[in-house]
């Protein structure tokens, strides 16, 4: 069926409601927003939903909710009346329609026999996991688009684990869903009915007291002194409420918040992109933290899954710190204090990204403990816990990657914002406490380690043509990539996508042990490396730049060059 087909079918449907029919009718002769909108189904993966709101098989709406939600019950119910009976957690975060994607949600389970457990109010993602292992449900979701601008939504979906689904999983799921062909046909029960039945049930203070004590018994050290200065901004998202409890109900008693992002507000109106990634996302924490004079500044983003912080230096500017960086400087402080404290068992071990730098590797090792490498996504990072626990072979400690997620313990199998603002604001105050910032503990790691740098550039191509771009991009990159860079020399490159190794010094080619995924990686004689995918949620293709040097200039230059020639590449390729 051609996209104008479907659009004339959902145009002229009175299944759909008459704002939907109204809103398509404005669109009637702009023939590429129509396209945009019914070209394709708004696709489900392993990171489930997202998309733009509005009317439209590849848009997020309640009926493209109702009908994912109809293919997760259709799956598990073929796991049989267990399964259904453990049912579906269900939470959501500040976005426009996420209450309703949410509630709409719990009302499909409910209709087709399958308990929902679903969030009075609005929480951070990884609560939902913690909530999906705590109630042994079957799987769990969330409504959120994570730091994506206003005009978006998601919905991700969890199994058993309390991890994001793997492929086979999603898989399971898309076939139901692509098997519900007509609307109408799903299943929807009114909610005051679900909830005298027993098939909705709401959760609320007591799931958080549970969630907020395993937090806090992730402390490494209760004795400092935690009088610490940090100016915090949720960027109107769900993290005001766990962060600031969390924090206090440990002792620190210096926490401002930024007013203007205190709230709940869904157009993000102070801060438009709510990525605390970018550093423009700072801008009012900045002002605040300066008028306050405070040492830190921490940001979380809508969802509270991802964590991002700034540190003033000696002339009272605040320093963004990246991914690689936090993340280095919260295994140096967890791994040491666990050292110092008797608790750091012998077969500890770190799980970071196959994109994520390794600098956090270095310091791990040099205390004994091993660093595994998985695909990008918290879903891979948690999922050597099992792989651990059935062997017995490792205990997990932390997990991370470079776009500031972190995760500790193994009781949320999920990146945790409110995690990691404790155990970062609890390291700053530690150093503190030894007269460092922790600019200073960061450039002490560079000066034993050596200079590791990064740079990550996104290039951005929306639409059918882009999503066709980005897909010559890597078919053209495998074919033919540099071999040199200034005067590094290529030494091995690894394929994800046919599982392959390639040693370019002995000639010879091992299996990656790593499942299928379109990412290239090349490592130079110096150290240096980089890696190349499509983003899984955005229309963008990603270039990850890693370098090492005896200097931090050195280490930049490089940075400079790599820059140069491979965006050039691929940029290239029209």
């Amino acid at each position: 069926m051609t996209y104008m087909k479907r659009y004339e079918e959902w145009l002229n449907n009175e299944y759909f409601d008459d704002k939907t029919r109204e809103e398509l009718k404005a669109i009637a002769g702009d023939h590429k927003e129509i396209e945009d909108r019914f070209y394709t189904d708004l696709e489900f993966g392993t990171a489930g939903l997202r998309g733009k709101l509005g009317a439209g098989l590849n848009r997020m709406n309640l009926y493209i909710i109702s009908r994912a939600t109809q293919g997760l019950a259709e799956y598990i119910k073929d796991y049989g009346k267990e399964y259904m009976d453990r049912g579906v957690a269900i939470a959501y975060d500040c976005r426009h329609f996420s209450e309703e994607f949410a509630s709409t949600a719990a009302q499909v389970l409910a209709a087709n026999g399958i308990k929902a457990y679903l969030f009075e109010e609005l929480r951070p993602t990884p609560e939902l996991s913690y909530a999906v292992r705590t109630l042994n449900t079957a799987s769990g979701i969330v409504v959120t688009a994570s730091h994506n601008p206003k005009e978006y939504n998601g919905y991700k979906v969890y199994w058993e684990d309390g991890a994001q689904i793997l492929s086979p999983i999603a898989k399971g799921i898309t076939d139901k869903i692509k098997g519900i062909t007509d609307f109408s046909s799903i299943k929807l029960m009114d909610m005051a009915k679900a909830k005298e039945k027993g098939l909705i049930v709401m959760l609320g203070k007591a799931m958080d007291d549970e969630y907020f004590e395993k937090v806090k018994s992730l402390a490494i050290r209760e004795d400092i002194c935690k009088d610490i200065k940090v100016v915090y901004t949720p960027l109107n998202g769900t993290g005001n409420i766990p962060v600031r409890r969390v924090l206090k109900e440990r002792g620190f008693t210096n926490i401002i918040v930024v007013p203007e992002q205190e709230n709940p507000d869904p157009d993000f109106t102070t801060v438009g992109y709510p990525n605390p990634e970018d550093v423009k996302a700072f801008k009012y924490a900045q002002e605040l933290g300066k008028k306050e004079n405070a040492e830190l500044l921490i940001a979380t983003d809508p969802d509270c899954d991802r964590l991002a912080i700034m540190v003033k230096d000696t002339n009272g500017e605040y320093v963004a710190f990246n991914g690689n960086q936090t993340g280095a400087i919260l295994i140096k402080y967890v791994v040491e204090g666990k050292k110092d404290n008797g608790t750091l068992s012998s077969n500890a071990a770190i799980v970071k990204s196959i994109v994520t730098g390794d600098l956090g590797k270095v310091i791990a090792a040099k205390h004994g403990v091993e660093t595994f490498e998985v695909l990008t996504g918290f879903k891979n990072i948690c999922g050597k816990i099992p792989d651990f626990e059935k062997d017995n072979s490792h205990e997990f400690i932390f997990g991370y990657e470079e776009s500031i997620g972190y995760t500790a313990g193994t009781f949320v199998r999920d990146k945790d914002g409110v995690i990691a603002s404790m155990l970062l604001c609890e390291a700053a105050a530690y150093y503190k406490s030894q007269g460092k910032t922790l600019i200073d503990v960061l450039n002490e790691t560079y000066e034993e380690f050596g200079y590791y740098r990064e740079n990550l550039i996104s290039i951005v191509l929306e639409g059918i043509e882009g999503q066709d771009r980005i897909a010559r991009m890597m078919e053209e990159y495998r074919k033919d990539n540099p071999k040199t860079i200034g005067s590094s020399k290529l030494i091995k490159h690894i394929d994800y996508e046919i599982q392959k190794s390639y040693d370019l010094i002995s000639g010879t080619e091992e299996d990656t042990g790593i499942p299928v995924s379109d990412v290239l990686k090349f490592y130079f004689d110096d150290d240096s490396w980089y890696a190349v995918r499509p983003s899984g949620t955005e229309p963008k293709i990603k270039i990850y730049m890693y370098s090492k040097g005896e200097s931090l200039e050195a280490s930049e230059e490089k940075l400079k060059e790599m820059k140069e020639i491979i965006i050039g590449k691929l940029q290239s390729t029209k």
